[in-house]
């Protein structure tokens, strides 16, 4: 079985700019997702998926294989999944055919080995059976909020109405269902399934749960000093 972890990494970005490059505690972001990836004991190879030429020089240094991605898949409008497939086809035209994909973006820097592994596991062949087959596995993280209970729409009127109202009366948000909210921690899937589909959720997808220290997205710069707490408060503790 062969499986290769694949990085994400886009020059530009609104929110935060460069922050793919950005130093995290002395570190660029993108290395920290290359360094989780060459720690799995499941993952093969390593490649980082970029358009940008500084980009490129870290993550070959970080010990990755660069992808350059055409300019046309790397514009704020472009769809995510398309690199995902230029990808899969760069790597199957260069190395020949591969089992499991996995995305590891930049922007999660906290994640640990044992996300990565319980991500492949969840539509391993050997989880796998007659019943259960799952095409895709995404994480998620339990979400602040539910669109059951504390979170509205105004209409233009001004009147506010439940997002999702539910029959009967919750008194509590603990009352109604569970929500989770998708992280950028990993994604699991296969070649064949990126190839063949519109988008991640055309098929069944499965998900891994995590807890929100290892969830943290980096879009902002109040993202970007949150992690840096938890990174701190991490070394602290590792003595």
């Amino acid at each position: 079985m062969k499986t290769f972890a694949f990085i994400f990494a886009r020059g530009g970005s609104k929110g935060l700019p460069r922050k793919n490059i950005k130093l995290l505690q002395g570190k660029p972001l993108i290395n920290y997702s290359i360094e989780s990836a060459i720690l799995s004991p499941l993952i093969d190879r390593v490649f980082v998926s970029t358009e940008d030429e500084e980009i490129a020089d870290i993550a070959t240094q970080a010990g990755a294989e660069v992808i350059i991605r055409p300019a046309e898949l790397a514009s704020d409008t472009s769809a995510e999944w398309l690199s995902w497939q230029h990808a899969c086809v760069w790597v199957k035209e260069k190395y020949g055919d591969f089992n499991y994909f996995v995305s590891l973006p930049a922007t999660s820097p906290l994640r640990s080995h044992e996300d990565i592994t319980a991500a492949i596991v969840a539509i391993s062949a050997e989880s796998i059976n007659c019943v259960n087959h799952f095409d895709a596995c995404i994480s998620v993280t339990p979400a602040n909020r539910s669109p059951f209970f504390n979170m509205v729409i105004v209409d233009d009127a001004g009147q506010v109405s439940m997002v999702n109202p539910l029959k009967g009366h919750f008194a509590r948000r603990q009352d109604v269902p569970a929500v989770f909210d998708i992280t950028t921690v990993v994604y699991s899937t296969t070649p064949e399934y990126v190839l063949s589909s519109e988008n991640l959720f055309t098929g069944r997808v499965t998900s891994i749960e995590v807890p929100k220290e290892r969830a943290i997205d980096i879009d902002d710069i109040y993202d970007f000093m949150m992690a840096e707490i938890i990174l701190i408060e991490r070394a602290k503790n590792a003595f």
